[in-house]
């Protein structure tokens, strides 16, 4: 069989940038887009364009001769961010979404897997910390999170009717919490575990950190290994639609400062803000679906993804961000088929 040509979009994020290791390592021939290099480190692609994906003519050439698409791009960031910034997040994601859809059924590529979210969910679903995984069901009657989620719903069915009307194969993954090395850990856009290794990397045994919200809130955290190896058993799979991409080990945001503080074998006290923005109370897995189409979950527990990631992040603030090219070992995890 030829080696297969693949796009991975938004490949100078944190996910891409994975994704294109996984792919690589798999013996694709990859592709990678973004607006912007990679920050930590080179990207692995066996060619790295930079594009701009709210211009159709870009996604056209962006799709040129690939076999197979993974739509990664997005304006995102951490509630502090995608709470902030509904006209902006709703304009640029529908431009991608839409745009790369259609560039790549026009480009008659074989296989198109678009990036959805788990802000999704109505919000009503989500109003306690001792919340009911959510089932991809649940996300109708329809109450996403504004803006970003509001986007992720609509293409999600955007693609669905793709599907439907022209038999264009695509594939949707709903990502819950992901966390790992190399990723945004500063500057407004980073995930609570990225924020909170740093600021207990940055702090002495016995200070204080201040915690957005009033630490009852609850989520589920998904190491970056599992998720590549999700997003690819997806693609290879002959489900469409929708499918969570996440674990089912529910924590709340104190729990998470003291498994942390844990790690960094550090004593850390913490201060509460609840007038900063702090997202649903609650936001858990269901992971039946999952299991029944792929016969495979998420494996790597938060404790044992935390440690890299808590040293990664520890030596990028030590270093003042000089330490670029860190060694990150794998966890071990069961190989895709």
């Amino acid at each position: 069989m030829s080696q297969k040509s693949v796009l991975v979009t938004g490949a100078g994020g944190f996910i891409g940038f994975h994704l294109v290791n996984y792919l690589k390592n798999r013996g694709y021939k990859v592709r990678a887009v973004d607006i912007k290099d990679p920050e930590y480190q080179a990207s692995s692609a066996d060619e790295f364009r930079i594009l701009d994906l709210r211009e159709i003519d870009d996604c056209r050439e962006a799709v040129r001769g690939m076999d197979e698409v993974y739509n990664l791009a997005a304006d995102m960031g951490g509630i502090g961010y995608i709470s902030g910034a509904h006209a902006s997040i709703t304009y640029n994601n529908t431009m991608i979404s839409a745009q790369m859809l259609k560039a790549a059924h026009d480009a008659k590529v074989e296989r198109f897997l678009f990036s959805s979210s788990a802000c999704v969910y109505p919000q009503h679903l989500q109003d306690v910390p001792s919340v009911v995984p959510l089932k991809e069901e649940d996300a109708f009657p329809a109450d996403p999170e504004p803006g970003y989620g509001l986007e992720k719903l609509y293409t999600e069915k955007l693609c669905q009717y793709f599907t439907e009307d022209y038999g264009f194969q695509t594939r949707l993954v709903r990502f819950h919490n992901v966390y790992g090395p190399l990723g945004t850990y500063d500057g407004g856009k980073e995930k609570a575990p990225a924020a909170i290794c740093r600021k207990i990397a940055r702090a002495k045994s016995g200070d204080t950190i201040e915690v957005w919200g009033d630490g009852k809130q609850t989520r589920s955290f998904m190491y970056i290994d599992d998720c590549v190896e999700g997003i690819y058993r997806i693609m290879r799979s002959d489900y469409s639609r929708p499918l969570n991409l996440g674990t089912d080990e529910l924590v709340d945001v104190s729990g998470l400062v003291d498994i942390i503080a844990e790690i960094a074998g550090k004593t850390i006290l913490k201060r509460f803000n609840t007038n900063r923005p702090q997202g649903v109370r609650g936001r858990n897995s269901d992971n039946s679906r999952l299991r029944e189409v792929l016969g495979w979950e998420p494996l790597i527990h938060l404790r044992q993804g935390l440690i890299p990631t808590y040293a990664w992040i520890e030596g990028q603030v030590t270093a003042g961000g000089a330490e670029r090219q860190a060694v990150i070992e794998p966890i071990p995890r069961v190989a895709a088929q």
